[in-house]
């Protein structure tokens, strides 16, 4: 599975799931389930790689204005639903978190920013399609701490100045 066929998939779930990140997660789990074990797993390490390649300082600090705070597993789920907005809002998002704020159309803090279902979409496929559970991806393991430059998740004042556009949509 190439990254084109893995983006495909992960637009296709969210647009029949109309957004919702659980039903999202249900219908990637059926599709993944009609490809072979071999390409499930190429889907899993095309997740977890974006999955580590966004964990990131800055885009962690633009999960709390959305969230109004994010701890260690509200950002972890936050980066699964930002994989699941598609290709162009994930890589605008790593480029320049602040640009979330232009890349969604909307944000509902109730529904949107938890993707924690979508992070095991591709275990539970592989588990069903197998009886075992996944292997070992051979991935880098994620950094010990995001990367960039580290700041106080909860100063109102740093996060308003270091994303203004997400600050005045979704905060002011």
């Amino acid at each position: 599975m190439d990254e084109t066929e893995f983006w495909e998939l992960i637009d296709s779930a969210r647009e029949t799931a109309e957004g919702d990140p659980e039903d999202q997660a249900d219908l990637l789990v059926e599709k993944l389930t009609q490809l072979d074990p071999d390409a499930v797993l190429d889907f899993a390490r095309h997740f977890e790689a974006r999955y580590n390649r966004a964990y990131l300082w800055d885009l962690w600090g633009a999960a709390a204005v959305l969230l109004d705070g994010a701890s260690d597993d509200v950002f972890d789920y936050f980066r699964c639903w930002l994989i699941g907005q598609g290709r162009e809002v994930f890589e605008g998002a790593v480029h320049d978190p602040d640009a979330l704020a232009d890349l969604l159309e909307d944000f509902d803090e109730e529904v949107d920013g938890d993707g924690e279902d979508l992070g095991y979409a591709a275990d539970e496929a592989y588990e069903q399609l197998t009886g075992v559970e996944t292997p070992d991806l051979g991935l880098p393991p994620q950094p010990s701490e995001p990367l960039g430059t580290a700041f106080d998740l909860e100063d109102e004042a740093a996060l308003a100045e270091r994303f203004p556009r997400l600050w005045d949509r979704f905060k002011a």
